[in-house]
Order: C-alpha cells, then structure tokens, then sequence
C-alpha cells in the first residue's frame, strides 16, 4: 500500500443476530441497532464531514411490507440531522408501543436487524444529497435489491462504463459508486436468474424458489464476478436481502 490512510469515507455495519425482542428485555431498547451505529458513526465522524447516510434492513417480513428504509443527510450538521430524522419516528410513540419491539418492527422504518451506515468525505463529484451514500438498486423481486456504501477510486471507470452498456444497460451516470453498484447489481440478477432457471424445472413454486434463492445464493462467487476488472482502490459494505 503506498499512500498512507488519511480522512476518508467512513463505514459501519450492523447484524443484529438475535430478534428484537432480545435487545428490548437485555437492553431495555429494540432501537439498540440504531443507537449502536450512531456511536459508531458518531466515533469516526473524521472520516467524513460532507454528509452521512444510513441503511436498515428488516429481516422476514411479509410481502406488502417496507423492509427497507433510508435516511441521508448532507447538511453542516449532518450526523445530528441524520439520527434526529430517524428518531422523529418513535418521537411520539406511547411507552407501551416503544416496549412492543413486534408492533415497532412491523409499524416503524429502521427497526431491521441489518444496518450499513455511511459517513461521505467527498473527493470527486459534487457534494449534493445524490452522492450521498448508501446507494439503493431496488427491484420487486426481494433477491435483487443491492445497497452499496463505499470508498472507491476506480482508474478505471471508462472501461467499466461500457462494459455496463455493453450488457444492455443504460447508466443513468458515469461515477465510480454507480458503476460499482450495477456492475454487483447485474452479476446479482446474473446469479438470481441462474437459480431460478436451476430449480424451476424441480417443481417448485415460485415463492419457494425465492426462498431457496436465499439460502443458495452464492456471495463469494457473486463478488468474484462483479469485481474481476476492477482497477484501484475501493472498500465497501454491501448487502441485499439474502446475504
């Protein structure tokens, strides 16, 4: 590594292991999650001080049901607007409705058990609320959602770019975190298809088969693909829901 690390991107990522229920009665808090990544983002506030963003992901909740909320914020004081727009949504909530972690996770955004926060210092590009990270890639299809947040310096971008057209698709701009996310985003769907193709013939319905998506979806084979050409540097965190 030839440059030493300096004041750049901060990352943090939370896997709540156990249900809710757990932190409320250890914790006296189902909101533990979030009061963890605000410390946390909070403590390594240098790497960052042109905007700040947060990711949560409920785990198994019915379809017809928001499992992904997003805040963002790049204002002077972006880590205090950031939490206190979150917490605004429990602001007014009754102390039996705030003890119910049930009633909160189906009820509430940002009560997932997976939380990727993000802190931006930004080196290229303007610095608009749009550059903020973290970066969704949303789809109907519970597989393919991606959320990205990184610190990248690709030298590369104009052969990744094309690459992206090649494949038929028709980036809506040419940046390194955009690349980076649809570039993952179309080995993703590469992958998801690949298995649906694999077990439909089996029988299966198609809800089944989102399941055995999940749990057959392969991570590490998925980054391989998605990462093969890239050139220079980049660290990040990301997730969709079978990860």
């Amino acid at each position: 590594m030839s440059d030493h690390i300096k004041h750049e991107c901060g990352l943090a990522l939370i896997r709540l292991l156990k249900p809710l229920e757990y932190y409320q009665e250890k914790y006296g808090s189902s909101l533990y999650g979030l009061h963890k990544m605000q410390l946390l983002l909070q403590k390594q506030r240098n790497r960052g001080q042109d905007g700040a963003g947060l990711v949560t992901i409920k785990m198994d909740m019915e379809p017809g049901n928001r499992y992904i909320s997003r805040k963002r914020s790049n204002s002077p004081q972006y880590l205090k607007d950031l939490f206190d727009g979150v917490f605004a949504h429990f602001n007014d909530l009754a102390p039996e409705q705030m003890n119910d972690p049930a009633w909160l996770k189906q009820n509430k955004p940002y009560t997932g058990e997976l939380l990727l926060g993000h802190l931006r210092y930004g080196t290229h590009g303007p610095n608009t609320i749009e550059t903020v990270h973290p970066f969704l890639r949303q789809n109907n299809w519970i597989t393919r959602n991606l959320v990205l947040a990184g610190n990248f310096n690709l030298t590369n971008v104009d052969e990744l770019f094309n690459e992206l057209i090649g494949f038929g698709q028709y980036p809506k701009e040419k940046s390194d975190t955009v690349t980076v996310l649809e570039k993952i985003g179309h080995f993703l769907d590469d992958e998801v298809q690949r298995l649906f193709s694999w077990f439909k013939p089996e029988g299966y319905s198609n809800e089944q088969i989102n399941q055995l998506i999940i749990e057959h979806l392969d991570v590490h084979r998925l980054l391989q693909r998605s990462t093969r050409k890239f050139d220079g540097g980049y660290v990040g965190g990301w997730t969709n829901r079978a990860w």
